[in-house]
């Protein structure tokens, strides 16, 4: 396994499949992804691989976004699956923990 992907192997929730979609992406370290927009990667990849990507790979792209862009971390903001879209009956932990997230980058002028 070389270095570029062992690096991309440190963010949580990323495997190899992932760590090979970033890398079609053009994301070589976690430092790349810093302030990236996970909903622009994704419909890149959708458009690159022409089908169906499962929606779970978006969760894991806010959350390796979020990992790369913040020096500290929530420790909950660390599992992918608390970056899941907001469900339509009311506010999740996940969707309130996403926009907290979102709120402590736009308070810091990011």
């Amino acid at each position: 396994m070389n270095k570029t992907v062992q690096d991309l192997l440190t963010i949580p929730g990323v495997g190899k499949s992932i760590a090979r979609d970033l890398l079609d992406l053009g994301v070589r370290q976690v430092k790349d992804l810093k302030r990236r927009d996970p909903e622009r990667l994704y419909r890149k990849l959708i458009a690159m691989r022409g089908r169906h990507i499962d929606r779970c790979v978006l969760y894991v792209f806010r959350c390796a976004v979020y990992f790369a862009s913040e020096k500290q971390h929530d420790p909950e903001l660390l599992k992918w699956w608390n970056w899941k879209d907001a469900k339509t009956h009311g506010p999740t932990k996940s969707s309130r923990g996403e926009r907290n997230a979102k709120r402590r980058v736009q308070n810091e002028g990011i």
